[in-house]
């Protein structure tokens, strides 16, 4: 399947053109999509009808242990050994999700944030995400899975990603308005941000690594592992995809967005007593001293 059906591209340009720049975020969710939150009702709604209810992202923290490793589909998780991973302790970024119920027996969560996704893998998304799932769906893809099969989301536990610059339902915030945030930390520089309450949106941050690690450091008590998050190696297939059948890819592009929020991040977690560990040997990670441990790796056969 395209990555992105045609309608999608005229909604998206229609959009722009129609409410401006701080108000183009409105195409993630039109037409049809309603989020409603309050005190006593967390929904998606879809053309007037609910589709799924929202869970808190105290849903994860319970799920954890002490340790959340956030995997990535980068290649080397085809050298990994991934049977030391401790039960329900991995979010699952994308084609990672193919991990699942075979290599990763069960994840804490899987995590999807772009619509391109489930356009081109609708069928890994059924395959491979049993009932009762904690999902990690920002709005365009709440909105995408409800222009496909709306009904599949009915028995799945959903955590919203929102995006804390471009928020559901609001307009795009200024670096001022997210200044004015008790639980946003932003660097130097205000272009990488990381939200302590991962309720109320996150910072999105080149690719979906940045925002789940919002939510496994609200989460983690010890230690935040990354496996195939390689990012240096973005042009080469995926650990899932073959060389004749590879979706494009930017993260090699966003390498220098992605690390300013994890350095970031990083920072944060050291305040915490949180440590990060890098397990890919070939990661971008390696350059801004994440430091490599081998404990996943695949041991050479005697």
């Amino acid at each position: 399947m395209a990555d992105r059906p045609w309608h999608r591209s005229l909604i998206k340009t229609g959009v722009r053109l129609f409410l401006g720049g701080s108000r183009a975020h409105v195409q993630d969710w039109f037409p049809g999509l309603s989020i409603v939150r309050s005190q006593n009702v967390s929904e998606v709604l879809y053309r007037g009808v609910k589709v799924a209810s929202l869970a808190g992202m105290d849903r994860l923290r319970e799920r954890c242990g002490d340790a959340v490793y956030i995997v990535g589909s980068g290649p080397s998780i085809r050298d990994s050994d991934l049977s030391g991973l401790e039960f329900r302790s991995a979010i699952l970024l994308n084609g990672a999700i193919r991990l699942s119920g075979d290599r990763i027996a069960e994840p804490l969560a899987i995590a999807v944030e772009d619509e391109r996704f489930v356009w081109r893998h609708l069928d890994m998304l059924r395959e491979k995400v049993a009932p009762g799932s904690l999902c990690l769906f920002s709005v365009a893809v709440l909105r995408a899975l409800c222009e496909i099969d709306k009904s599949w989301l009915a028995d799945k536990t959903i955590i919203l990603i929102d995006d804390i610059r471009k928020p559901y339902g609001a307009r795009r915030r200024s670096l001022d308005d997210l200044k004015k945030l008790q639980y946003v930390r932003l660097d130097a520089e205000g272009s990488a941000g990381f939200s302590l309450s991962p309720d109320r949106g996150v910072f999105l941050g080149g690719s979906v690594a940045v925002s789940a690690l919002q939510f496994a450091l609200y989460c983690a008590k010890h230690q935040v592992g990354f496996l195939g998050i390689d990012i240096s190696n973005a042009g080469e297939p995926r650990f899932y995809e073959t060389a004749g059948d590879t979706a494009f890819s930017g993260i090699a592009r966003a390498e220098a967005r992605i690390i300013e929020h994890l350095v970031l991040a990083r920072q944060i977690a050291a305040e915490r007593g949180v440590s990060f560990v890098n397990y890919s040997r070939v990661s971008a990670l390696l350059k801004y001293d994440f430091g490599y441990d081998d404990r996943f790796a695949l041991k050479p056969q005697a």
